[in-house]
């Protein structure tokens, strides 16, 4: 079963009115107000509309953590704190990929250039001044959600596949990486499916180019209906070939993934006319899993010997009369 790392944080939320939403999303933006004042908490979220939906933190260190749990669109965040102050919570939020793409907007009392120099230098994105003006912190909440929402659609774009809509091979290989990071630290097994489309190039000479790209979009969605677990990735790597990542999952369950995409592709009834083993269009599949071990040292090319014998097993595969799953459960790696 898949594990999930949420924090348990108790939070408040209440609605609030805004002229206009920055995107055009049903889901309402998420705001984090972070003061260790309640009565300043209350009065943010009064100036705020009732399609954002608030959540509250009263110390740098709540607010770290609830970052992690929800990650916010964006934090509202007053600069005094005891504890960890304001500068500091912004200069982790910064230091974490998890949460450096949340833009902060400061709430200071302080009128000196060093504190508004010191606001930039700890990575804000802007910041109001106290006591708060309703009408600038809104459209300064507002300028900062939508630029989020844009990077957001535009990260997004980059990292999905074109054709399919699935991720694309730069989304899979930033996410094996860190997979491989959790799996040592946890002590937990990882797997990677590699497939592709049994005599695809057969299949593109025979009925077209077009009906080929419908073929792997077809495959895509076989794909997308087997592997459902939130925490596993599915992306195209390249031409007609497909991976699948499955964090926590043993060997047995990679492979009973890997039968279950075998029969998902085979119901759907693709004609293939072309293929020597049979009129339906199929894939091939290798699998690999390796359990992770506590304090082993990480490196690209230890990681990368996953994805090389998850190919090997494809090629055993296809070598052994196609259509069919061929896996290995390693040792360790490297």
């Amino acid at each position: 079963m898949l594990r999930h790392d949420a924090a348990d944080t108790k939070s408040m939320s209440m609605s609030m009115s805004m002229s206009s939403t920055p995107n055009n999303s049903t889901e309402r933006l998420r705001i984090l107000v972070v003061d260790d004042q309640v009565a300043n908490i209350v009065h943010i979220r009064h100036i705020l509309g009732p399609e954002l939906e608030s959540f509250a933190a009263t110390s740098g260190a709540q607010a770290l953590e609830m970052c992690k749990g929800m990650v916010p669109d964006l934090v509202i965040l007053d600069v005094q704190m005891p504890g960890i102050d304001g500068l500091e919570t912004c200069r982790r939020l910064r230091a974490d990929v998890q949460t450096q793409a949340i833009p902060v907007i400061f709430v200071t009392a302080g009128v000196r250039p060093g504190d508004e120099d010191a606001c930039w230098l700890a990575g804000a994105a802007d910041f109001v001044q106290k006591p708060i003006n309703p009408t600038t912190l809104q459209n300064r909440v507002r300028a900062q959600l939508k630029l989020k929402t844009q990077a957001d659609e535009l990260r997004r774009l980059a990292y999905l596949d074109g054709l399919t809509g699935l991720a694309n091979r730069r989304s899979f290989d930033e996410r094996f990486n860190v997979e491989c990071r959790r799996a040592i630290r946890g002590g937990i097994p990882l797997s990677v499916l590699i497939l592709d489309v049994d005599y695809f190039k057969l299949y593109n000479d025979h009925y077209g180019h077009v009906a080929g790209d419908v073929c792997l979009q077809k495959i895509g969605v076989c794909l997308a209906q087997t592997v459902l677990r939130p925490g596993d990735l599915v992306a195209r790597y390249g031409g007609e070939e497909f991976v699948v990542l499955l964090v926590d999952t043993d060997h047995t369950g990679a492979l009973c993934v890997a039968q279950s995409i075998l029969k998902q592709v085979s119901q759907a009834g693709m004609r293939h006319a072309a293929s020597p083993i049979g009129p339906l269009v199929s894939v091939s599949i290798g699998v690999a899993t390796w359990v992770g071990q506590q304090g082993e040292p990480v490196s690209g090319q230890r990681c990368h010997t996953l994805i090389e014998q998850a190919d090997r097993q494809l090629y055993l595969a296809k070598q052994a009369g196609r259509a069919r799953v061929a896996g290995i459960a390693l040792a360790a790696i490297g």
